[in-house]
C-alpha cells in the first residue's frame, strides 16, 4: 500500500513523500492518526500542488525580508539611556527597546529578531544581528549614549 505522509514520521519518511507501507500499519496507524492519506492520483495532485504553492509562498516571504534588509542598509540607531559618570548604564540595552527603535523608523522588526551577543552596558558603539529569515541576516550599528 502506498501513502503520503502528512508529517514526519521517524523511521518511515518526511512530509509529503510517498511510501510503501504495509496495509495493516497504513490503515489501522497511519491514516486514522492522521499521519498519512492514501496515495491515489487526486491526493498525489493535491500534495504537489502543495509544495508547489509552499515553495512560492517561501521565495515571497525571504524576498520580503531581503527587502527590508537593503531598506535599513546601514543605518545606525541610536538610543538614549541613562548612564553613571564613568560610561557605565543603569541596566542594559535590550532587544525590545532595540525594535522599538527600528520601529519608530519605519522597520518593522521583531523583538525576536533581534539578537543581541551581549546587552550592551557601557556607552559606546555595537553590532547586533537582525534575524530577518533563516538565510536572511543583517547587521546593524547601535550607538548607546547617555541622555
Amino acid at each position: 500500500m502506498e501513502v503520503i505522509l502528512k508529517q514526519d514520521v521517524q523511521g518511515l519518511g518526511y512530509k509529503n513523500d510517498v511510501v510503501k507501507v504495509k496495509s495493516g500499519y497504513g490503515n489501522n496507524y497511519l491514516i486514522p492518526n492522521g499521519l498519512a492519506l492514501i496515495a491515489n492520483d487526486s491526493n498525489k495532485r493535491l500534495v504537489n500542488e502543495n509544495i508547489r504553492q509552499a515553495a512560492h509562498k517561501a521565495a515571497k516571504i525571504k524576498q520580503d525580508a531581503e527587502a527590508l534588509a537593503a531598506k535599513i542598509g546601514d543605518a545606525t540607531i541610536e538610543i538614549k539611556t541613562k548612564a553613571g559618570e564613568s560610561g557605565k548604564i543603569f541596566g542594559a540595552v535590550t532587544a525590545l527597546q532595540i525594535a522599538d527603535v527600528l520601529k519608530s523608523k519605519g522597520f518593522d522588526v521583531d523583538r525576536k529578531k533581534v539578537i543581541l551577543k551581549e546587552a550592551p552596558k557601557q556607552l559606546g558603539t555595537y553590532t547586533v544581528t537582525l534575524d530577518l529569515h533563516k538565510e536572511v541576516k543583517h547587521e546593524v550599528k547601535v550607538t548607546v549614549v547617555a541622555e
